[in-house]
């Protein structure tokens, strides 16, 4: 058997984040949502199914893993956008053999599909999965949580750094690890030592304060904290990543690998590769890989009435329910210094943003500007401004990424022309 990870009809509820990964490369709490399902099925192999544009790019990405290939006799085909937890194997368990559907209310969060069924999935697995795909088997309802929405990311994840943060820990205790490998300066102090892990190859520099009263916190290989900043968990800096002098880390908060932060950051999300070093505020927001947040650049999360943010998803304005929501940014997007982002924004792919005053609440994707216009970003010259950064991370642009980046700019024309935009 193994099992198949794929996105379904309603992955483009998450746009923008989703044009430059599949749903289920998505961060909540330390890890992808992929991560999470694989933990819970140890030994066996797993599988990624995905748009067809984004197969190069994953094989790419993941070339040990198979992408829109099924090579086995019986597949467990499992919805990348359901937030897996330790129950998840005792629902939907990788040992019963029969032939079913599982549905939580109107959405598939998996199937178990062997014989003349799979081989005809097989022939269509470019396609995005719907229901009809596994006509005819046997219904269980289930109940799961699913990220519907980019906000589901940010709400969640409070409960998934709660549920990584246990799986990490025991981890450690199972390996006999020591929680505190990584070297901490004098002048450190650490409340709740007993709820913090510090990596190997982790720096704390003096005068940190690392506050896991009201969580844990993990700071993961070779990750350094300089002096004078404050964590307060539940929060995880990723591997190679900086927390500059003097930052305000509050609580929930996730950080990538090779990232830069400072300012002050409560709740919110933020992928490898992603800079947000400066002065300035974020909250309860989500970046994509390959951001820079230029210094002072603000972003409101409450409105002044506090009522529930509207948000703008595929065209259409949505009441999130959330009293608090900050900004949603794809990737190789960035702002210039004192950008001001209004509650709720949503920011596309490889953006530049910049100017006084509050820009539109929804900038689509390759918009150069700010409040007082938008325009085009040319995409010749945003391919080259991403070869910069990425080669300032030895991660040299190659040309499934360039063709990539090319396919996004023309999936998101018709936003832009909707807008007015001259192409």
């Amino acid at each position: 058997m193994q099992i198949c990870i794929f996105e379904d009809i309603y992955f483009d509820r998450l746009e923008p984040l989703i044009y430059s990964r599949p749903a289920y490369d998505l961060v909540c709490g330390m890890n992808m949502l992929r991560e999470k399902i694989a933990r819970y099925y140890p030994g066996i192999t797993v599988s990624f199914h995905t748009r067809a544009y984004l197969s190069a790019f994953l094989q790419t990405k993941y070339p040990d893993i198979k992408v829109n290939i099924i090579e086995e006799d019986d597949c467990l085909f499992i919805n990348g956008r359901l937030v897996a937890n330790k129950e998840i194997t005792e629902v939907i368990n990788p040992k019963d053999t029969t032939n079913k559907l599982f549905l939580s209310g109107d959405t598939i969060a998996a199937a178990r599909v062997s014989g003349k069924k799979l081989k005809e999935i097989k022939e269509n697995l470019n396609d995005l999965f719907t229901p009809s795909n596994f006509d005819n088997l046997p219904i269980e309802k289930v109940k799961f949580k699913f990220i519907d929405y980019n906000w589901d990311l940010i709400n969640f994840n409070r409960d998934e750094l709660a549920s990584d943060m246990e799986f990490c820990f025991n981890e450690y205790k199972t390996k006999k690890l020591p929680f505190i490998s990584g070297k901490v300066y004098d002048g450190v102090h650490m409340i709740n030592k007993e709820n913090i892990i510090i990596a190997e190859g982790a720096m704390i520099k003096p005068g940190v304060v690392l506050d896991a009263s009201l969580g844990p916190i993990i700071i993961d290989k070779n990750a350094v904290v300089y002096p004078n900043a404050t964590i307060e968990g539940p929060a995880y800096i990723g591997e190679y990543s900086l927390v500059k002098i003097g930052a305000s880390i509050y609580e929930n908060v996730s950080v990538g690998k090779v990232c830069k932060v400072g300012g002050e950051i409560e709740h919110s999300i933020i992928h490898s590769f992603t800079n947000k070093q400066h002065s300035g505020f974020l909250g309860h927001a989500y970046l994509g890989s390959w951001v820079n947040i230029g210094a002072d650049t603000n972003c409101s999360d409450l409105k002044n009435n506090y009522g529930s943010v509207k948000v703008y998803v595929n065209g259409e304005i949505i009441n999130s329910g959330c009293q608090f929501l900050g900004v949603c940014m794809a990737d190789h997007s960035k702002t210039s210094i004192n950008t001001m982002f209004n509650t709720g924004t949503v920011v596309g792919f490889s953006c530049n943003v910049f100017g006084d005053g509050f820009p539109p609440k929804y900038i689509p994707s390759f918009s150069w500007g700010g409040h007082d216009s938008l325009t085009t970003f040319d995409l010749e010259r945003s391919i080259e401004t991403a070869k910069r950064v990425m080669g300032r991370r030895g991660k040299p642009m190659n040309e499934v990424e360039e063709k990539l980046f090319r396919k996004v700019f023309d999936l998101t024309q018709k936003e832009r022309r909707k807008r007015g935009f001259p192409y």
